[in-house]
């Protein structure tokens, strides 16, 4: 059905407009947070003299803070931790106050501790490598010629690293980004590795009984893990249109809504997470792929009969619904692959938006049918009869015909942006993907 957005937000201006903006959303506070609890200890360590003794600088310290803050980049990126994060944040249960619910839902921004621990472990790392080299210019037996160099590299890689990560460079050049963090960063590791060694030896140490030792196994078999999951499966095509194909998988996984796998074509190629969505009838999970880039265009052109997955099944921004009575997905396009496994689940009363053009064309009677059996009233938007529509005000209505508590936005990122900034200047918890991967 279609319907006119004959709602409409509010004009004046509310301070939420400011506070709720996408400029200040949780992500990048948490990333400030680490910043500022890294400047607070340089600062205390610089009064007490904490970082400097009778030889010179003191080295350790320094150490210790870069490993910390790295340790903390590469552990809130690990799946199992993703998903440990998303399990704590759901236990809240819906009689719980409102604010409480709407800032646990806010959990999938836990990015900007990685990005917060990456660039601080970074200025410490840098700030340790010029430490040894003015122990060295002062005389100083130590650090080793190697120790040093080790350390020179890590910090340029970790340059680049960061480089690659600035939002208009991700944007532009992602496949660079992806190669760069990976194949730069198992680089990083292993001088490391490298580095530490060096150290205890210079040190006259014993490597087991460094604290070093023990993170860098930690961080290494966290690296590996996904990895180590690595397979190759069977995948059945249907393709409705040359937009779309619905991947289908059945290798013993059926993962739960609200939850993603990566693909590839080739092992150590590109990976492309997608939502996984479980059929209610059978074993194993479908992926909607549109065409939205070249790697999704090969897809669809030239189906594969088998890819490559990666990882483990992987908690995503949907999975917050249960912390609300009702919601309200808005969807458009092939974003309603996120929101199709909440649909079919039923675990949450909704009121569905989707947005997309020829629905039934594009997708597929089949598709189209199973979304209008498993939602209330929903609201399929055809962009080709209708026009674009104002996603904001249409959910705006629905919130207010429906009582629901918050919205989920799956979108592209400008889309998803306006109508979650809309939402919350309203007072209206609302969430969405934050492109920080």
């Amino acid at each position: 059905m279609t319907m006119q957005a004959d709602a409409t937000l509010p004009q004046s201006w509310n301070p939420r407009r400011v506070t709720r903006h996408p400029a200040l959303m949780e992500y990048r506070r948490l990333a400030a947070l680490v910043a500022g609890i890294n400047l607070t200890v340089l600062i205390l360590g610089i009064q007490d003299g904490h970082w400097w003794g009778p030889e010179g600088y003191a080295l350790q310290p320094i150490a210790d803070m870069a490993l910390i803050n790295l340790t903390l980049a590469i552990l809130i990126r690990q799946q199992r931790v993703v998903n440990a994060l998303f399990w704590l944040a759901t236990r809240i249960p819906v009689s719980w106050p409102l604010w409480i619910r709407w800032g646990a839902g806010k959990v999938f921004h836990f990015g900007g501790l990685h990005s917060g621990g990456a660039v601080s472990g970074a200025l410490w790392l840098g700030l340790l490598v010029w430490a040894m080299v003015r122990n060295r210019l002062a005389g100083a037996a130590g650090p080793s010629d190697l120790t040093i160099g080790l350390g020179l590299a890590m910090v340029a890689l970790m340059a680049l690293m960061i480089a690659s990560a600035l939002g208009p460079i991700r944007a532009k050049f992602h496949n660079a980004f992806e190669k760069i963090h990976r194949f730069a960063g198992w680089t990083v590791l292993a001088l490391f590795w490298g580095q530490t060694v060096s150290i205890t030896r210079d040190t006259g140490g014993v490597l087991t009984q460094t604290p070093a030792f023990w993170a860098l196994c930690l961080i290494t078999l966290s690296v590996a893990s996904p990895w180590m999951t690595m397979r190759r499966v069977k995948v059945g095509i249907d393709k409705p249109s040359d937009h779309v194909v619905l991947a289908q998988f059945d290798y013993g996984d059926t993962p739960f809504p609200g939850s993603s796998n990566a693909i590839s074509l080739t092992p150590f190629g590109e990976y492309h997470a997608f939502a996984n969505i479980p059929s209610p009838d059978r074993s194993g999970y479908r992926l909607a792929i549109s065409r939205a880039g070249d790697w999704t265009g090969r897809f669809i052109d030239t189906p594969p009969d088998k890819v490559w997955v990666k990882g483990i099944t992987t908690s995503g921004v949907a999975r917050i619904e249960v912390l609300f009575r009702k919601v309200v997905y808005v969807g458009t396009g092939s974003g309603i692959g996120p929101i199709l496994p909440h649909l079919l689940a039923g675990e949450v009363p909704n009121r569905l938006i989707w947005s997309t053009r020829n629905p039934r064309a594009t997708y597929g009677d089949a598709l189209v049918d199973e979304i209008e059996a498993h939602t209330e009233n929903p609201v399929i938007w055809d962009t080709v009869a209708d026009g674009k529509p104002d996603l904001s005000a249409l959910a705006l209505r629905a919130v207010r015909e429906s009582d629901a508590e918050a919205v989920i936005v799956i979108s592209n990122q400008k889309l998803t942006r306006r109508v979650v900034h809309d939402m919350e200047s309203l007072g209206i918890p609302a969430y969405g993907a934050i492109w920080d991967s």
